[in-house]
């Protein structure tokens, strides 16, 4: 495989070594403040340093983004000792990383078991772009949903990811970015917010966000938290197929922007292109969306439209969409279907995009065509499977050499 990566322009991939899973400890990372505090008073931190001791902890974690309690220089040897043997900080195994010949990066990690279960992987994707840096975060691991145009519908859901394991992918990634500062610099120093390589991310990795809800609310509200990760919730995105109840949940508690998974302006073929149609079918999704707390031409809802040959990207198709999203500040992402092993559909000819672009445009609404990334790792958008549900070696041989042939091309 790190061969065909190597002809396709890609860095070979890279492997983590196997690792005996450590005993299992509760983690820091994830607790809220509260949380934090009322761990550490089980283990014996007085109610009066309490306070102090949350703060300290959460400066090394979220500012620093240290993952071994010796690095943190201000506490005190005996209280190090206290945190090693109680608690974990520890980031996941990297079981693969791969770089993308237009530098996309997508990395395979692994996180160890919880209670009776087994050690689970999910795939993060890290997409450099001119002025910004985006990652793309999973969930779940797998997914409950099976749309059908979708790589990571085709594997089942596993368990949800917890706060610790959906903030854990954030943090990895800014370790390996160098997006956190140096240590040994002075306490007060951090990287400025316009020189971050992880300057936003999306929830639009594997798994559907608001149906693992509590779980991702918390990890949003500590990424965007000011005295931490300290991202703008303007520049956090949560992306939903539509499960309706949640959404308006989303801007109330949450407060980040949103993004829908639409790809179909009638019922009948949205059912099957995103099966959970059947149960929240456009009306109501678009109503959920017109309610969206603080919705405004400064705040847009981003309506994802996957363009799929003869299936949804007909001019038609165009014109009942403006009519379907009036009223609704919004702007309208154009995807290039990304081929995956096994699919049936095709991506629209690029022409046709354009068509449908342009009427977007002429009506008023933004109508960018995201250009495709890390295509040739498997990381554009369905495309995200981890390893463990991953296609047999001989299909994906078989897909690569495809690719580098130039078959499959769809621009």
């Amino acid at each position: 495989m790190a061969t065909l990566d190597f002809l396709n322009g890609a860095e070979p991939a890279t492997r983590g070594p196997a690792r005996k899973p450590a005993a299992e400890k509760p983690s820091l990372i994830g607790l809220s403040r509260d949380e934090m505090g009322k761990a550490l008073v089980e283990k014996g931190v007085s109610e009066r340093q309490v306070k102090m001791r949350v703060s300290q902890l959460w400066h090394w974690l979220y500012v620093r983004g240290v993952s071994d309690f010796d690095h943190m220089l201000n506490v005190s040897k005996d209280m190090r000792e206290m945190l090693k043997q109680h608690f974990a900080i520890a980031r996941p195994e990297i079981v693969e990383e791969q770089v993308s010949n237009d530098g996309t990066r997508k990395w395979l990690l692994r996180f160890p078991p919880r209670g009776a279960g087994r050690p689970v992987e999910v795939e993060t994707v890290y997409i450099p772009e001119e002025g910004r840096g985006t990652l793309c975060i999973s969930s779940q691991v797998g997914c409950t949903l099976t749309c059908s145009f979708c790589h990571t519908g085709t594997q089942k859901l596993v368990r949800n990811l917890t706060a610790e394991e959906i903030l854990a992918q954030l943090l990895l990634a800014r370790d390996r970015l160098g997006d956190f500062p140096d240590r040994e610099t002075p306490a007060g120093a951090i990287v400025p917010s316009d020189g971050r390589k992880v300057s936003n991310i999306v929830m639009m990795g594997m798994g559907e966000p608001l149906y693992n809800f509590e779980n991702v609310k918390q990890a949003l509200l500590i990424a965007t938290d000011g005295d931490g990760l300290s991202l703008s919730k303007r520049r956090v995105t949560l992306s939903t197929s539509g499960v309706v109840p949640e959404i308006y949940r989303t801007g109330e508690e949450i407060g980040v922007m949103l993004a829908i998974s639409l790809h179909a302006v009638r019922d009948e073929l949205r059912d099957m292109l995103v099966p959970i149609n059947k149960k929240y079918p456009l009306k109501d999704l678009l109503d959920a969306c017109r309610a969206y707390p603080s919705l405004s031409n400064a705040r847009r809802i981003t309506f994802e439209y996957v363009m799929l040959k003869d299936v949804n990207d007909s001019l038609e198709d165009a014109k009942l969409l403006v009519k379907l999203l009036k009223g609704i500040p919004a702007k309208i992402n154009l995807i290039p279907f990304n081929p995956w092993p096994g699919t049936n559909y095709q991506c629209s000819d690029w022409e046709q995009i354009e068509k449908f672009a342009d009427f977007i445009n002429q009506a008023g609404y933004a109508s960018p065509i995201r250009t495709p990334r890390g295509r040739d790792i498997l990381a554009a958008c369905g495309q995200l499977k981890s390893e463990s549900e991953r296609m047999r070696k001989v299909d994906r041989m078989a897909y690569e050499a495809m690719m580098i042939a130039g078959h499959g091309e769809d621009d």
